[in-house]
């Protein structure tokens, strides 16, 4: 298998990773900016750079990644709030992550979001594939 047919085989999973990355980013540097520069606390923290955060992955997930057909008006909201929905879930799971981890634990707070991102992102994963943007043939 050439490499040509290696990244069509895998073409979901490798944008998913490369965006999945960007998202990590743009989570873990507002996370920073907000806690360090603002000086607002983990859970206040945590919840801007979610917001930032999905709204970025959404509009990659549904451009890129699983190249959504939802057309209409309808269509586009029921998955949006499908999205956000799902990420809220896994927010709530990063929080609590950070809450036990840093709060309660003292672990080191930078250490610990990487930590949690990891975990974060493959709850996404599947959550996106097996309830959001759905395929045709699912």
């Amino acid at each position: 298998m050439n490499l040509k047919e290696l990244f069509t085989k895998h073409k979901e999973k490798i944008a998913y990773l490369f965006f999945g990355v960007c998202t990590t980013v743009v989570n873990i540097v507002a996370f920073w900016i907000a806690g360090e520069l603002c000086g607002l606390g983990t859970t206040t923290s945590n919840v801007i750079a979610w917001i930032l955060s999905v709204a970025f992955a959404y509009v990659t997930n549904r451009l890129w990644v699983f190249e959504s057909s939802a057309v209409t008006a309808q269509e586009v909201q029921k998955e949006i709030v499908s999205f956000f929905t799902c990420r809220g879930g896994t927010l709530i799971v990063d929080i609590v992550i950070m809450y036990i981890f840093v709060d309660l634990l003292h672990y080191p707070k930078m250490v610990i979001k990487v930590l949690s991102n990891v975990v974060v992102i493959i709850a996404n994963y599947v959550l996106s594939k097996v309830v959001i943007f759905k395929t045709k043939e699912s």
